[in-house]
């Protein structure tokens, strides 16, 4: 097979995901329009004439080299990993290379491991196990390792750090099967404490509405409660901007890609989370909650709406989002995967990210560009929890 890459416009790009059965959001074009600091590009893949691919590809300029740029592939590109990749990723390097890229970095959306919720809850409480991959995977996938192999042997460099969240997106997810399972079969899947904070929220008089459409006084209410949460559990907030352009991309590309959920008690909101789909998944994108009256569980009403709502759109996936490796009883980040496994779903590992140096000079400089950045990040992380 050979395959040619060329630029496609929106819509084609769009009509290819929407003809996927599952594509992450990150790979979607309204998704480069999300990323103003970035300047998006969509790619195809073509046999001959027929679209057989797809990449929504981010270019960012190196500091001080604006003539060269980093080119990003989020969770994608969206093309057959089952086989030799060396023809579907030669083809992108030698187009981006020509056109000034100094170094590709794509996250393949392909599994290499699993863990049920029995197994890291157990990790958990087992003091000699201290991370995932302590834990004999449940589920080994024979495709993650090939295409491990592969990059590897191709020149690519493995970019995850050791916590599993780098300056990319993390390499480890918590995911809740849906397929052929009802509300009742989830309900009973999950641990007893989510269990008891559901009913809890239903009993409490815990309201949840959702916002198909989430403009003005709604998203600034969202926006207030997620500045409060990120003061609370020390990290640096997305600005409301961010999110107005968010869901205005992303409601013009399809109007049931995003939606708000708020939780309200008595009047206040207690809790507030995004929801993105894409054909067969959904993610729990952002959440927030109230310091106050957190014993009406409002974060678990939003998230069991989600849930629900997934499950009523044909899902076959409802995506937590990322979590650390950790099983370390007193390490600070078990807690969220404490949180997470609650809802008896999975632990997944994927391939992660990696680069390709397509210029050695550059792109040296840049890694190391980006190790003194993440250096500061990490200290100013430190002295926050000091």
């Amino acid at each position: 097979m050979t395959l040619t890459v060329q630029p496609i416009g929106a819509a084609e790009h769009l009509a290819f995901v929407q003809a996927q059965r599952s594509v992450s959001f990150l790979q979607t074009p309204a998704w480069g329009s999300v990323k103003t600091e970035w300047r998006s590009e969509s790619l195809g893949w073509y046999d001959g004439r027929r679209l057989v691919g797809a990449g929504l590809v981010l270019h960012r300029p190196v500091p001080r080299l604006e003539r060269y740029t980093l080119a990003y592939v989020p969770e994608g590109p969206v093309i057959d990993w089952t086989g030799e990749i060396d023809a579907w990723l030669d083809p992108l390097a030698a187009y981006l290379r020509a056109r000034g890229a100094f170094a590709i970095r794509l996250g393949p959306p392909v599994r290499t491991d699993t863990w049920c919720a029995a197994q890291v809850k157990e990790g958990i409480a087992d003091p000699a196990i201290e991370r995932l991959t302590d834990l004999p995977s449940q589920r080994v996938d024979p495709v993650g390792a090939r295409v491990t192999s592969q990059l590897r042997d191709a020149g690519w460099l493995p970019q995850s750090p050791e916590d599993g969240f780098g300056a990319g997106h993390p390499q480890y997810n918590f995911e809740l099967p849906l397929a052929g399972r009802t509300e009742d079969d989830l309900l009973r899947g999950m641990n007893q404490l989510w269990r008891r904070n559901v009913k809890r929220a239903a009993k409490e008089g815990v309201e949840v509405t959702v916002v198909e459409v989430a403009v003005g006084e709604d998203l600034k209410a969202f926006h207030d409660l997620y500045v409060h949460t990120a003061q609370r559990d020390h990290f640096t907030p997305r600005p409301l901007r961010y999110f107005e352009t968010m869901v205005a991309a992303m409601c013009a590309e399809d109007p049931e890609r995003i939606r708000l959920y708020e939780a309200r008690h008595r009047g206040d909101l207690v809790a507030a989370t995004i929801m993105v789909r894409v054909g067969a998944q959904a993610w729990y994108a952002y959440g927030a909650s109230s310091t106050e009256k957190r014993e009406v569980r409002g974060s678990n009403a939003c998230q069991w709406a989600m849930i629900r709502d997934a499950v009523a759109a044909g899902c076959v996936v409802y995506n937590l989002r990322g979590i650390t490796p950790t099983l370390d009883a007193d390490d600070p980040h078990v807690g969220l995967i404490q949180f997470k496994v609650g809802t008896g779903g999975q632990a997944v590992r994927y391939v992660g990210e990696w680069d390709l140096p397509l210029r050695p000079m550059v792109y040296r400089a840049f890694d190391l560009y980006m190790r003194r950045r993440e250096s500061i990040r990490r200290r100013g992380r430190l002295d926050s929890m000091a």
